[in-house]
């Protein structure tokens, strides 16, 4: 095994190690675990049979294998970056609606209070209360 397999064999174990840990201490979701695992087991299997990328890359009509890991590795960054922006975007609409809400429940809770601390009309008026 050439150094640039072990090297990624190396490099995928502590991928799928540190995946373990982090959802061991909840510090990653599983939605995200799986996409970083499927990353790490695709990276295990090119640096374990590197003749599979050199026989899709043919396949592919591509002159380097490099080539087609360039491509795979672009647009793997598009796609998360996409899923992100995406997840981005929603966090974005609900906290500005979560910051509406609690606009309308302090306005609602100084009207109370404001309402509360005001005497009754029958004793601004001088009357007796009732």
């Amino acid at each position: 095994m050439s150094g640039v397999a072990i090297l990624g064999v190396v490099g995928s174990g502590v991928i799928l190690l540190s995946l373990f840990e982090m959802l061991r201490r909840h510090r990653l979701r599983e939605k995200y675990a799986l996409i970083w695992a499927v990353i790490a087991v695709g990276m295990l299997a090119v640096a374990t049979f590197p003749q599979a990328l050199t026989w899709m890359t043919g396949a592919l009509g591509l002159q380097l294998p490099v080539n087609l890991l360039f491509f795979a590795a672009s647009l793997l960054i598009m796609v998360l970056t996409l899923q992100h922006s995406s997840e981005l975007g929603r966090l974005e609409e609900r906290t500005r609606t979560l910051a509406e809400e609690l606009a309308i429940l302090r306005l609602e809770a100084e009207r109370d209070r404001a309402r509360d601390l005001q005497p009754p009309v029958e004793q601004e008026r001088g009357l007796p209360p009732a």
